[in-house]
């Protein structure tokens, strides 16, 4: 008769499993090719490419908020950021404010009451890196440092739906600069409820149990690649340098910051 010790699972040094490292690492290599084929697909292709690429940037940011701080936090992190960001879109789609008078386009996918279910998943991909370099940088003026840099990922993103006929704007008034389709109001409206976004996040972390276990840096990598992504799609590909470098150095003026603290500042998780 033998005895055999049983051996528990390794964990990788980070406290995931490799499973789990790989899924998320695959995760965002799909996510990021799928956004290197956006200027190189046309049709409906294009739209699918669209959908694909925010269901699953945003899933990528769940299952990061999972593997790094727990099943709580990226529950209830998805739900706060979900149910704020299509309250704040129902009222902008329905009254015209903060972001101005626009629409969304049917072929977005189901909506509910002119918002598009895919829309709040947008703002979930965003969020999650965004308030990551909010918790690591500017804890104090957090909701102000988030609702730019906000505002900047939005300078990107807004021209290049726009022009893809995803959504719509009436224009009134002054325009974003580089970007006579899009009002300033809408950079006004992003930053507001930007802000309220990150305080409320920063109100609820105050409160949620987390588990504050380190993994693979991929918010880091997604706002480097928002930015360079950005920066060369619209001067290369979209042929609007314009926007590629108003919209990059605002953005770079939000990031850099971050990647000081990275660089320079004590290891911490949030």
């Amino acid at each position: 008769m033998s005895i055999r010790h049983y051996q528990p699972h390794r964990r990788a040094s980070d406290g995931a499993t490799p499973a789990q490292n790989f899924t998320l690492v695959a995760s965002t290599i799909f996510a990021i090719a799928l956004q290197i084929s956006y200027p190189l697909v046309h049709g409906d292709t294009l739209r699918i490419v669209t959908i694909l690429t925010v269901c699953s940037a945003a899933f990528v940011a769940i299952i990061h908020s999972f593997l790094t701080y727990g099943f709580s936090f990226a529950s209830q992190f998805f739900l706060i950021t979900y149910l704020y960001a299509y309250v704040v879109e129902l009222i902008g789609v329905k009254s015209g404010w903060p972001f101005g008078t626009y629409s969304y386009d049917p072929s977005l996918g189901i909506r509910l009451y002119g918002v598009p279910f895919l829309v709040p998943l947008a703002w979930v991909m965003i969020t999650y890196p965004i308030f990551i370099a909010v918790r690591r940088t500017a804890k104090h003026w957090g909701f102000l440092y988030g609702g730019i840099g906000m505002m900047a990922w939005d300078f990107f993103l807004d021209p290049q739906m726009v022009s893809a006929g995803r959504w719509h704007w009436k224009i009134v008034g002054p325009h974003v600069p580089f970007q006579p389709e899009i009002p300033l109001s809408n950079s006004a409206g992003w930053l507001f409820s930007g802000m309220g976004l990150i305080a409320l996040l920063n109100l609820w972390y105050s409160l949620v149990e987390r588990k504050k276990k380190s993994t693979l840096p991929i918010p880091a990598l997604f706002l480097s690649w928002a930015l360079f992504a950005g920066f060369v799609g619209n001067l290369f590909f979209f042929h609007r340098p314009g926007v590629a470098f108003f919209s990059g150095g605002i953005f770079l003026l939000f990031l850099t910051p971050y990647f000081f603290q990275l660089r320079f500042g004590q290891p911490e998780v949030l």
